[in-house]
């Protein structure tokens, strides 16, 4: 799953996003200043910024902007109190992604999180080898020469593929994955896992890799 930075200085509302963020699957990594954000993105990889405007020290826009100058092109999205036409400008100029009022709708954040980190892995198709697979529709084709074919996936096997895509790479820990397939009323277990793993492996022998009671990585390159 998808790892973020979240930059806000209101620490209620930096751990009321953490918890939301946690609870939908995500890595989340937290800080109140600028100055410890831009030192976490130095330490860790992260597929999205979620940055506060008015911090202390420096602006959200000018942190964005010093790391966009030293070749850092992680999405961001702002959260701001900021509606003004100047302060939207500014914030694409700096490098922004995607702004978010104040007060914040989590349901809204949740679909904007979403919307760009689709826009940044990859295109609505990804092709693995000789099939593609639909981001949106989850749904997975094979190429042939006579044109392309469906392959059966069942729904939480395509949701499992695109956790690992979206890992870019990375081992998608066990934990992240149960969230990301069953809701807090389902029961998930590691058998049913296995099993979603193994069809994905009927397709993809030797993308997938598996850390044993660590989680699963995917590599498509």
């Amino acid at each position: 799953m998808a790892r973020i930075l979240v930059l806000e200085d209101d620490k209620l509302f930096n751990e009321t996003l953490e918890d939301f963020l946690d609870e939908e699957g995500y890595t989340i990594a937290c800080a109140l200043d600028p100055y410890s954000a831009l030192d976490l993105s130095y330490e860790h990889v992260f597929d999205l910024y979620l940055f506060d405007v008015n911090l202390p020290y420096e602006n959200g826009f000018d942190l964005l902007d010093k790391l966009r100058k030293s070749g850092d092109d992680t999405p961001c999205i702002f959260i701001t109190s900021r509606a003004d036409k100047a302060s939207l400008k500014e914030g694409f100029e700096k490098g922004g992604d995607d702004f978010i009022l104040k007060p914040v709708d989590l349901d809204e954040l949740l679909l904007r999180i979403q919307a760009v980190l689709r826009r940044q892995v990859r295109s609505q198709i990804v092709e693995i080898d000789t099939y593609k697979f639909d981001i949106l529709t989850k749904t997975l084709t094979k190429t042939l020469i006579r044109g392309d074919e469906s392959v059966a996936l069942s729904i939480k096997s395509g949701e499992l593929l695109l956790a690992l895509l979206e890992g870019q790479g990375r081992v998608v820990p066990l934990d992240q994955i149960k969230k990301r397939l069953w809701s807090t009323s389902e029961d998930g277990s590691d058998g049913a896992l296995r099993v979603y793993i193994a069809q994905l492996k009927k397709y993809f022998p030797t993308q997938i890799q598996n850390l044993r009671g660590v989680g699963y990585q995917m590599n498509i390159k």
